[in-house]
């Protein structure tokens, strides 16, 4: 097993589909797409590509932390209690372990995501 990997923004691979679950669903239906690429720690640490069509869900992280990298599109997260911030393009940002708010994508959005939880 090697210890480099490269992350695959455009896999060739067929992804894993989903849909927003209902009590996290806000507005629209947004439907996911998957490509997990990475695990380590047994399973704790997790890499891949990750996409969204427009719509509004309820964002909860629990005890997990998501470094993600916005290759794409447009988004706007909202934590509970505080403001909007908008992501595009080209945008680095981390949710940390026991953030809760709105995910909002406006434009299609693809992310590089690494999680550990």
């Amino acid at each position: 097993m090697s210890l480099l990997k490269t992350v695959m923004t455009n896999p060739g691979s067929a992804p894993r589909e989903s849909k927003a679950l209902p009590e996290r669903l806000i507005a629209g239906d947004p439907s996911f797409r998957t490509w997990a690429q990475d695990e380590a720690k047994d399973g704790a640490v997790r890499t891949g590509i990750w996409e969204a069509t427009p719509g509004e869900t309820r964002s909860i992280k629990g005890e997990t932390f998501e470094f993600c990298h916005i290759l794409s599109g447009i988004v706007e997260i909202t934590p509970d209690g505080g403001e909007p911030v908008v992501y595009k393009a080209g945008d680095s940002f981390v949710m940390k372990p026991g953030f809760v708010g709105r995910w909002k994508t406006i434009e299609t959005v693809r992310k590089i995501y690494v999680t550990v939880g």
